[in-house]
C-alpha cells in the first residue's frame, strides 16, 4: 500500500449538474453531500484531502468543516482534468507519487473501498487502478448505464482491465463486474493521461477509460463487494439519506 506521505486525494465538484441542479450541497442530514464524501475520504487515511471545484459555495462548505479547498477553472471537460489542475497547485514541486480521485457524489461510501483502489499500485507495473463489484442484480447485466470491465485475473480479488463497455460483456457463463468510476492514478500516469485527445473508442462507447487502454496504459481493479450509491437524481439523493439513517 502506498504511504500517506505519497498519496493525495483529490474530490472534484461542480455545480453544473444537469439532473440534480447544485447536488455538491444537497443537504444529507446536517452536512452538504460534499461534505460527507470529504468525510469518508478523509476516514480511509491514505494522505491528504483536498475538494477541486469551480464553485466559491463549494469551498466554502468544505471550509466550514476544516477541510481544504482548491479553486480551479470553470472549463474543464472532466474530473480528470479538475484533479489535475488542483494536483499542480497543491504539490508544485511533484512530491506526491499518486493521486486519488473519488467523485463528488458518492455520500455513502465508505473508507475500506477507497482504501481498495489504491492497493493494486504496489505492483510498479500498473497505471492507474479503480474498482468494480459483481453484477448480482440481473436487470443491470443488460443496463447500459452500468458500465461492465472485463479483465483477467491476475490475483485474488484483482483484475487486469481489457477493455470497458456499456454492453453485456464478457459473453458467456461466468460473471460480470459493474464498474466503480474511483481511480487511483501514479502522478505520470495522470499527467500523460490528461494531455492525450479523447480516443475512438472513448467517444464512441462514451468512456474516458477507454483513452488510458487506447495508449496502452494498464489499469488494474480491486473487487469489492458492493457498488456505492452515486447521486444524481432526487430519487438517489432520497435513498442516500435513508442509507444514512438521517430525515430528508
Amino acid at each position: 500500500m502506498p504511504t500517506p506521505q505519497s498519496t493525495l486525494v483529490l474530490i472534484p465538484a461542480r455545480m453544473a449538474s444537469t439532473r440534480l441542479p447544485g447536488k455538491p450541497l444537497a443537504m444529507i442530514g446536517d452536512v452538504p453531500m460534499i461534505v460527507q464524501v470529504w468525510r469518508r475520504a478523509v476516514a480511509a487515511e491514505i494522505g491528504p484531502v483536498a475538494v477541486a471545484t469551480d464553485s466559491a459555495e463549494i469551498a466554502a462548505a468544505v471550509e466550514a468543516e476544516g477541510g481544504r479547498a482548491v479553486m480551479t477553472a470553470a472549463d474543464h471537460p472532466s474530473g480528470s482534468d479538475r484533479i489535475f489542475e488542483a494536483l499542480n497547485v497543491i504539490d508544485a514541486d511533484g512530491a506526491v507519487d499518486m493521486v486519488v480521485n473519488v467523485q463528488g457524489d458518492l455520500p455513502t461510501i465508505s473508507p475500506e473501498t477507497i482504501r481498495a483502489a489504491v492497493a493494486p499500485l504496489s505492483d510498479a507495473a500498473v497505471d492507474i487502478a479503480t474498482l468494480a463489484a459483481e453484477i448480482v442484480r440481473d436487470e443491470e447485466r443488460d443496463d447500459p448505464n452500468v458500465v461492465k470491465v472485463v479483465g483477467s485475473i491476475v490475483a485474488p480479488g484483482r483484475l487486469r482491465a481489457l477493455y470497458f463497455t456499456r454492453a453485456t460483456a464478457p459473453w458467456g457463463e461466468g460473471p460480470l463486474y459493474h464498474h466503480i468510476g474511483l481511480y487511483a492514478y501514479r502522478r505520470p500516469a495522470l499527467s500523460r493521461f490528461v494531455a492525450l485527445p479523447p480516443s475512438p473508442l472513448e467517444r464512441r462507447e462514451r468512456l474516458e477509460q477507454l483513452r488510458a487502454l487506447e495508449a496502452g496504459m494498464r489499469i488494474d481493479v480491486s473487487l469489492v463487494d458492493s457498488v456505492p450509491l452515486g447521486v444524481d437524481t432526487p430519487a438517489e439523493l432520497e435513498r442516500a439519506r435513508q442509507i444514512l439513517g438521517q430525515p430528508t
